[in-house]
């Protein structure tokens, strides 16, 4: 019996999808749940997996092919996987499947996307992400490396053809390679170049990216925050919180609830824009910008509100956990009202962050860095941070998005606030 491969339910907001990777090719022997193919939409890779055990039959849509929701793009010999004929084809090199992960550990699907396209194995490649997880740019790594490698014997190799002595690594001790570099020619292969297709992820962000800083009234203010006093208080209690809460405390959690707070007292900040309307919001939707293997995703916490810190804490670990693996459901990026961006664990000083619509604002975070400012009339010595609320100025005015950064400065400056509602 047979049993149809069928694209999953995509949501209204997403018309079609790509498919990445087919797991398993004609003849091999299926699990009950075995992931068979990696379908990816503008927001995330959908790993579909097996309903039934049996054997794999026919693939209807091959890797590259836009699909649709529902649409049946293979099938399943449903029955004993034993029955799995012997003389099935091996699967092609490029394939990419369960058994190419090797001792590295679970792949994500950008991973195993790009070992496909180089026709690579799990095994190939150095991984040096947690446990040896294999990161994207640790393809790229060993892509460049062999890339070189071919340039570099092919130069030889075009030089000795022209006349050119042939050199060893001995001769640039003694001072011939300069002479020898000027001799062998430069072609193709010196100046390697690679085209790649660009992500529906990718293709989505830049969608709105261009389409933010063309349909907003897009400006950015700024504002410092000393950290010092939220720093002793961390240090004084990271451990009991541990403790308490099996969770570390991080410093995204106490931007979150200072957001949370000015968001309450300034409407206007939590707004969006519908047509001709605005649409004021009485609840917190708080998206957090989390980079991954495929790009930025910007997953929500809801009501944040009603949340503390640890719970902001362990969902945000959650989410982080979710986005490396490619987990990311796409309820879990939907909606929010409002976007926190941290530039600063990449080592940014400071940047205008764009309006992730139809949300209204966005705070970006920066660097900590130990700078002299004037405390009590004293030259001091403090951990200060940066901040950008880049608004959309067509529904908050100038003096709305100035006190509703300066109250986030004023909240994280005196944590106590936060705890008495003040």
């Amino acid at each position: 019996m047979s049993v149809e491969i069928k694209v999953p339910t995509l949501p209204e907001s997403v018309a079609d999808a790509l498919i990445v990777t087919w797991h398993k090719q004609p003849g091999d022997a299926i699990s009950r749940d075995d992931v068979l193919v990696d379908i990816e939409t503008d927001k995330v890779v959908l790993e579909v997996p097996a309903s039934e055990s049996g054997v794999m039959g026919e693939i209807l849509q091959d890797a590259g092919a836009t699909v649709v929701a529902n649409q049946v793009i293979g099938k399943i010999e449903a029955g004993s996987a034993a029955a799995a004929p012997s003389t099935a084809e091996p699967a092609p090199a490029g394939a990419v499947g369960h058994d190419t992960e090797g001792e590295a550990g679970q792949t994500s699907p950008a991973v195993r996307r790009l070992l496909s396209e180089h026709g690579l194995q799990a095994s190939d490649v150095k991984g040096t992400g947690n446990n040896g997880r294999i990161m994207p740019e640790d393809v790229e790594r060993h892509v460049s490396s062999a890339t070189a490698s071919v340039a570099v014997s092919g130069g030889v190799a075009a030089g000795a053809a022209a006349g050119a002595p042939a050199t060893t690594a001995s001769a640039a001790s003694d001072g011939s390679a300069t002479a020898t570099a000027a001799a062998m020619p430069l072609g193709d292969d010196d100046r390697p170049e690679r085209r790649v297709p660009m992500t529906r992820l990718r293709a989505r962000i830049a969608e709105r990216l261009l389409h933010a800083t063309q349909s907003t009234a897009m400006l950015t203010t700024f504002n410092e925050v000393d950290m010092q006093a939220f720093m002793e208080l961390r240090s004084k209690l990271k451990e009991d919180f541990q403790k308490a809460h099996g969770v570390k405390l991080g410093f995204m959690s106490i931007f979150m609830k200072a957001a949370t707070e000015a968001l309450k007292r300034f409407p206007d900040v939590n707004a969006s824009i519908d047509g001709e309307d605005v649409v004021y919001h009485g609840y917190c939707d708080i998206g957090v910008a989390v980079s991954s293997d495929r790009g930025l995703v910007v997953p929500v916490l809801r009501n944040t509100e009603y949340m503390s810190l640890a719970e902001m804490e362990s969902t945000l670990n959650g989410f982080a956990e979710q986005a490396r693996d490619g987990k990311l459901a796409l309820e879990d990026m939907t909606g929010g009202t409002f976007t926190i961006s941290n530039g600063g664990v990449f080592g940014s000083l400071l940047s205008t962050p764009i309006l992730n619509p139809p949300q209204s604002a966005i705070l970006g975070m920066h660097s900590i860095q130990q700078r002299p400012v004037v405390v009590d009339g004293e030259i001091v010595i403090r951990p200060m941070m940066y901040l950008a609320l880049s608004y959309d100025h067509r529904i908050i005015d100038g003096k709305g998005a100035v006190t509703f950064l300066k109250t986030i400065k004023e909240l994280i400056e005196d944590p106590a606030k936060i705890l008495f509602d003040v």
